[in-house]
Order: C-alpha cells, then sequence, then structure tokens
C-alpha cells in the first residue's frame, strides 16, 4: 500500500515516529541526539515501562510514558498515529538496545509508513552488532536468529533448518534455557563447531568466551555464575564439503536406513554422530545416491 503525496507544508505540520536505540546495559552507551530526541517528544513508547523508567529517570527525562507490547500494539498503534496526525512526535524504545530487533513495534512502524508519516531512526546499541565484533567468528554474513522457540521439539527443528548454513548463526537466549539449547546445537550442529557465548555484554560480568559445541556446555555446567544473564550465542558456520570429499560405505550404508525414516539433514547428522565422520559429506552423498528412499525434509 503506498500512501498519498502529501504537499511540504502539511508533512511539515505532522509528527515524526522516532525509533530510539538505548543502552543494552551500561547507562552511558546512549547517544546525545537520543537523549535530545527524547526529551523532545511528546510520548515515548516502551515495552516495559518499569524498566524504561529508570533509563529516563537517570537522565531527567520526564516525558509521558506509554506500553507498547506484543498484546496491546494493534490499539496502541492508533493512538500513536491520532497523535502524528496532531503534529506531536512520539519516541519508541526497547527494554534495551535497538527497538524491534526481537521486540514488538514493526506493526506500529508499517501503520506509520502507510498512514503517510515520517519515521525516524536514532542509531545506537544493539546486542547482535556488539555481539558480532568480539566474537572472532566470519561477519561478512551473519543469519540472525533471535530466540529459538522454548520447546526442545520446536527448537531442533528450528536447529535443524539451519545445519547447512554457511553463515555465521546468531542467536539470543535466555538463562534459564542457555543448556538445554547448548546441548542441542551440540548434537544438530556438530560438538566440533566453534561458538562465541557473549553475557551480560556492557554490564559488570561481561563475558566473553570462544569455545566449541562439546566443550561449552561443560564450562557452563561448572560454573554456575556463567549461566546467569542475558546471551548471544555465535556459532560459526557449516563448513563447504571439499572437493572430491568422500564418505564410507559404512557410513553410507547407515545414512541410508536412517534416510528411510528421517529427513535427510537428520540422517546425515545422526550418521556423522555414530561414524565420526562430516556430516556434509554424508548429506551431499545421500542426495546425490539415486537408490535412497529419501523422505522429505
Amino acid at each position: 500500500m503506498n500512501p498519498s503525496p502529501r504537499s511540504d507544508n502539511l508533512a511539515s505540520s505532522l509528527g515524526t515516529l522516532y525509533i530510539v536505540a538505548t543502552p543494552i546495559g551500561h547507562l552511558a552507551d546512549i547517544s546525545e541526539r537520543a537523549l535530545q530526541t527524547l526529551r523532545q517528544v511528546t510520548v515515548i513508547a516502551a515495552e516495559d515501562t518499569r524498566h524504561s523508567q529508570r533509563l529516563l529517570s537517570h537522565y531527567g527525562i520526564s516525558q509521558r510514558l506509554w506500553s507498547l507490547h506484543d498484546h496491546n500494539e494493534s490499539e496502541r498503534l492508533q493512538q500513536v498515529l491520532a497523535l502524528l496526525s496532531q503534529g506531536s512526535d512520539v519516541a519508541l524504545i526497547s527494554d534495551a538496545g535497538t527497538p524491534l530487533i526481537s521486540d514488538p513495534g514493526y506493526r506500529l512502524v508499517r501503520a506509520t509508513l502507510e498512514a503517510g508519516y515520517r519515521v525516524s531512526p536514532i542509531p545506537g546499541a544493539a546486542a547482535v552488532t556488539a555481539a558480532l565484533s568480539v566474537a572472532g567468528q566470519p561477519t561478512d554474513r551473519f543469519l540472525f536468529e533471535g530466540f529459538l522457540p522454548a520447546k526442545r521439539e520446536a527448537r531442533r527443528k528450528r536447529l535443524a533448518a539451519v545445519v547447512e548454513e554457511s553463515a555465521t548463526l546468531v542467536f539470543y537466549e535466555s538463562p534459564h534455557r542457555i543448556l538445554e539449547s547448548l546441548q542441542d546445537m551440540a548434537e544438530l550442529l556438530g560438538g566440533a563447531r566453534s561458538i562465541t557465548l557473549c553475557r551480560e555484554l556492557t554490564k559488570q560480568y561481561e563475558t566473553i568466551l570462544l569455545s566449541t559445541l562439546a566443550e561449552l556446555p561443560l564450562i557452563l555446567h561448572n560454573d554456575a555464575n556463567q549461566c546467569r544473564g542475558e546471551f548471544v550465542l555465535l556459532v560459526h558456520g557449516a563448513l563447504p564439503v571439499a572437493a572430491g570429499a568422500t564418505v564410507s560405505d559404512e557410513a553410507l550404508r547407515i545414512a541410508k536406513i536412517l534416510a528411510t525414516e528421517l529427513a535427510p539433514r537428520q540422517a546425515a547428522g545422526l550418521t556423522a554422530q555414530i561414524t565420526g565422520e562430516k556430516r556434509n559429506a554424508i548429506y551431499a552423498a545421500l542426495l546425490e545416491r539415486e537408490d535412497v528412499p529419501i523422505t522429505a525434509s
């Protein structure tokens, strides 16, 4: 849907929706422009007003604060649009970092753009980019997956879908699921994969750990403090299958049997665990065999 064009005079009388990045931990990680914007808007919309109030109080900002979350976004956006139509500016912030990165708000932004009002970003901190900068993993390509599903079956299904992805995989995770998620990653992506754990970025107990998917759960299991806080996990992407890579007859025999009941990627993953051979090579060999009755992936 394309908004109808507005004259310059009319556009100047309308409000702007500002998407304002806030700190992910350290309160000093906010720009002067962000603070100036928050002090000048009529309303600030935030996911958790109690959490955001601490930041605003720290900087002496007393603008009206509205909640905007998954359960009230449809209703709240109408109120925001009404303010914009009257020439009032509105700021959207998240609990931490850049809004809309694994946070609500895209419906509001879309509705604002469709209505012909101005949307302006005030850039700043984001956990995903902060983690990429210190991870020691390739950053030329990355796939941001956000939070994995809470239920194990759905989580494993999501991980199985990215087994062959060559870009660095980036996940957010919570403390009460960190060990379970790492164990699932090790099983489905392979324990030899390199992983960087970024915990409590910019906060007092900030931790950056470079390890493997096989070793990292053991490190966390032996140090309960490392299971606390907020996590960004960065997993090295799948390595391409080397030209001429071979798979043993025994590995292919096992994979062929498993492929009658499992999707190719799952069959290859289990075969790799049993035989110790390369998952990618097994997967490629399966797909090349015309005599394998492969189930749908």
